[in-house]
């Protein structure tokens, strides 16, 4: 079993910055792809980012490219999700996630194998 702890959330200006990180355990974390998604009220999870084991591959949702960058550190059993020029339309809960190979090779990016509990960033206007 993997366990993943989201940290970093909380209230910014629109234009600011925010890093989100996320602590796993449980499992060799070079062997996990990993994924941050988030929700808004009413509507489904909406994939993010995601960095494939050693971080040579990245993929990233239309409406945070340029913007955001996910990054890991494996000797830390670490993944981040910087943030940059934030919007109100980025408020959201954002899930930490890590994906099997399988599912990471599918690419099924919105389905991730395990989940952290989730932190809440706010973008003011």
């Amino acid at each position: 079993q993997v366990q993943l702890v989201e940290s970093g959330g909380g209230l910014v200006e629109a234009g600011g910055s925010m890093r989100l990180s996320c602590a796993a355990s449980g499992r060799d974390f070079s062997e996990l792809a990993m994924g941050w998604l988030r929700q808004t009220p009413g509507k489904e999870r909406e994939f993010v980012a995601a960095i494939s084991w050693y971080g040579g591959n990245t993929q990233y949702a239309d409406s945070v490219k340029g913007r955001f960058t996910i990054a890991r550190d494996n000797a830390k059993n670490t993944a981040y999700l910087q943030m940059s020029s934030l919007k109100p339309e980025d408020t959201a809960v954002y899930y930490c996630t890590a994906y099997r190979s399988s599912t990471y090779y599918s690419g099924r990016l919105d389905t991730g194998d395990y989940w952290g509990q989730g932190t809440q960033v706010t973008v003011s206007s």
